[in-house]
Order: C-alpha cells, then structure tokens, then sequence
C-alpha cells in the first residue's frame, strides 16, 4: 500500500512530496517523489512516525470521571484508547500510581491500581493502541517492593518510576504554595493543612532506613528483569546521582535547569510534559519545557495528562528545533522509543514498524488519521484510503 504526495518526517529532515509503502505492516520502501494511483494521496499533510508516550496520567480519571463516579472499566480503557489513538499515540504507557494517600486517594490505592492494570492487560488485544503499563510508586510506600516484584513476575508492568511528593523538595519545593493547595483540595483550614503537609515531612524522616533498602531492592529486580527505571521531579544534581546510582535511565520532569544539566551529564535522559512545552510553563512554577529545549536540555516530550498536546507541542518546538521539524518529532517518537527499548518503532525508516500519523500543520496543528502497524485506527474522515494500490 503506498501513501503517497507525504511532507514525511524522517529521522533527520522532512521529505518534500514523497511517498511511502507499507508491507505487513512495516515500512517497505520511501521515495523522494509522488507516485501514481496511490491508496492515499496526501496533498501535501504531514506523515510523521506514531507518537509514543512514555507517561500518561489520563488512566484514572477515564475510569472516574469525577470523585467516587466509578465507571465500567471496560468503558474507562476504551475511551483511553480512543483518546490516545486521535491525538496520534500509536504506543502509550499508562502512568498507574500507587500512593494511597495522594490527594487522588482510593485512585491510587492497591487495590485500584492492580484492578486498572489487570483489565488493560485482559484488554490489551481488543484496543487499537498499543498500551503499556508505566507504574509508579512513591518512594515512602511501605508495600512497593512486594509490589514491583509481583507485577514483574505477571508480565504486568513495562516501565517503573520512583516518585517522590514529600513537602519541602521535588515537584513541592514551594511549602506555602503546596499549603494553599493542600487547604483547596482537601478542605482543611490552613492550620490542619500546615500539620497535615509537616506530618509528611517527618514521615519521611521516620523512614529513611527503610526507603534506602526499598530503593536499592526496587532497583536491583528492575535490572534483574530489564525494566527501565525512571526518577521523578528531580530538583538537585544530589537527587539525580542518587537515582542515577540505583540504575535510573530516565529524569521525569526534573524541576530546575540545575538538575536537568545534572541529569544530562550522567547520561539520562530528561523528559517533560507536553502541555508544559504547549503552554509555555509548568502549572506549578517549576522548569518550562521550552526554556529546556532551547538550552538542549530535553529530550523526551510525554503526554502527562493531556495527549492533545503532542502534535502542537512538537510544532511549536520544531520552530526552534536546530533540526527543525525532525528533531522535535524526535522528542516524541525515536527518543522514547531508545529510552524504553522499542527497537522496532519510533521513527519513518525501512523495516520500522507502520506506527503513523497523518497531520496538518495549521494552526496548533490537527491529527487526521493515525496508523498502527500498518492498519488505519482512527480517520476524522478528512481523507479518503483507495483499495491497496
């Protein structure tokens, strides 16, 4: 099946007018000019490799939309899937978090997190995106080496995180501005919410001999079983040699340029929200995405927690970009696809797998069909696919 009259973004440059075969669901051949009678003429659209993203925290709200709403979780996975594959997200990693008393609560618990997992895994081969499982766990949960282990031995889990959302460092540096929240979501008046963020902060203190030993056993079964390992919020090079040390290949969302720079140094590679890159600053004061662009320092673009904001992201980066178009695409097909270990995907070149995305460039952009192994998973309509030419 040819695509042809493709801007199609390749690994270095964007192709003028080319064209491109599928074969078995793989990229059997790319030509630098049009040809005739095509399955699909593109006029001129973007044909850019499939979007893979590493963490998308979208999983919990599709299955309760609202506090104590509960959907059918057959429901809830599959309006992810639909949500993931129009935005042009051909692999997704749901980012599970295990952290009960998060402000999320019963969403993150044991309980619900294993139930989100073991249903995505029963649906993995009815949803047309290829979805992973990202779990995280908050360094202080007393049961995450019991976990890890088990969800590892299942086959369960793709990629772990360590997180980190003790008051007073990381994503929570800003004690006043993490009070003003704790008072706005919990309820509580600002003297319980100042106790509730300070019993925290000893909380952690009391159980520093036991995170270290969790640590370094989380660290060592992910080694064991080749599951990369991922820090969360990095705000200090102090914090980034300590992940680095347990095996860490990836910074998640690191805070401040200082652990960023950190983080580069020591080979990992730092990834970052979107919706941040979108936007143009972080909803929480902390390191703009852009701002990390420009200096070189970003490598990964995720979802976080709104996949819509890929395509316009990588546009509005691709202006910068000293590789342009090709080299923001990159933050969101090939570099995660290196970081994660997906050899077979991640950018438009001879054998790759067929994971594509068809786009325009107008305005903050628009996907109008997404392509996974070579199978048309989602259309607007907008285009019309001939017989297999």
């Amino acid at each position: 099946m040819w695509l042809s009259n493709f801007r199609i973004v390749l690994p270095e440059a964007v192709l003028n007018r080319g064209a491109l075969r599928i074969e078995d669901g793989r990229i059997a051949e790319i030509t630098g000019h049009p040809v005739d009678n095509p399955a699909l003429d593109g006029d001129g659209l973007l044909l850019m490799p499939g979007f893979i993203d590493m963490h998308g925290d979208m999983i919990e709200r599709e299955v309760e939309p609202r506090p104590n709403v509960k959907m059918p979780m057959e429901l809830g996975l599959r309006d992810l899937d639909r949500r993931l594959k129009v935005n042009g997200v051909t692999t997704g990693y749901a980012a599970v978090s295990f952290n009960p008393k998060s402000a999320y609560g019963h969403l993150r618990s044991y309980e619900h997190s294993k139930e989100m997992l073991r249903a995505l895994k029963t649906m993995r081969q009815v949803l047309k995106v290829d979805h992973r499982v990202h779990a995280r766990f908050e360094i202080n949960y007393p049961n995450a080496l019991a976990v890890v282990e088990e969800l590892i031995s299942d086959g369960t889990v793709d990629l772990v995180s360590l997180t980190d959302h003790t008051p007073g460092q990381g994503q929570y540096r800003d004690i006043e501005r993490l009070t003003a929240r704790t008072v706005k979501e919990k309820g509580m008046t600002e003297a319980e919410a100042v106790a509730d963020v300070q019993e925290r902060i000893d909380e952690k203190r009391r159980s520093a001999g036991d995170v270290a030993a969790t640590l370094a056993a989380i660290s060592a079964t992910c080694a064991e079983h080749g599951i990369a390992l991922a820090s969360h919020d990095d705000d200090t090079p102090e914090k980034v040699a300590l992940m680095h040390s347990l095996g860490a290949t990836i910074s998640e969302f690191p805070v401040t340029e200082e652990a960023a720079r950190a983080a580069r140094s020591r080979g990992l590679l730092t990834a970052m929200g979107a919706p941040n890159a979108l936007r143009g600053e972080s909803y929480s004061g902390n390191l703009s995405a852009r701002e990390a662009h420009l200096k070189g320092l970003l490598d990964i673009l995720a979802a976080d927690y709104h996949p819509s904001a890929i395509l316009p992201a990588i546009l509005i980066l691709g202006r910068a970009d000293p590789q342009g178009l090709a080299g923001a695409t990159r933050l969101a097909t090939a570099n995660p696809a290196r970081a994660l270990g997906l050899a077979d995907r991640g950018e438009i070149a001879l054998g790759k797998r067929a994971d594509l995305v068809i786009a325009d460039d107008e305005g903050v952009g628009h996907v109008r069909a997404t392509f996974r192994g070579g199978r048309k998973i989602f259309s607007d309509g907008s285009l019309l696919l001939h017989a297999a030419a």
